[in-house]
């Protein structure tokens, strides 16, 4: 999906170019079908090939993925995810980040109110 976002659209062979160590050719094209099958992809014919094109925006996946994650790790506890992300990565944040982070927390308060 990464690859497909990247370029707005992709063939089977475009998404192993973009791929570090990539998987045979029948394995993406597998991949693709089920990506396809669950709704994130649909394709297009371009000649002999498939050009595959994703089916929500990056942030809308992004946000349901998260979703996910946080209601299977996290007991659905957005604290617990973000205390998570901060104990990994804390020390590796600028104080630019953390003060993002910062101005992000209390304009959800605000808002919550």
């Amino acid at each position: 999906m990464d690859v497909i976002y990247q370029r707005g659209r992709a063939s089977a062979a475009e998404v192993m170019e973009g791929l570090p160590d990539p998987p045979s050719y029948s394995a993406v094209r597998a991949l693709l079908r089920v990506l396809e099958a669950k709704g994130h992809v649909r394709h297009k014919q371009d000649g002999p090939r498939y050009v595959f094109y994703p089916t929500v925006s990056r942030d809308r996946a992004r946000q349901s993925a998260l979703k996910q994650v946080v209601g299977t790790f996290f007991e659905d506890s957005t604290e617990q995810a973000v205390a998570t992300l901060l104990d990994m990565s804390a020390k590796e944040m600028s104080d630019a980040e953390l003060e993002r982070l910062a101005e992000l927390i209390a304009q959800a308060k605000k808002e919550g109110r």
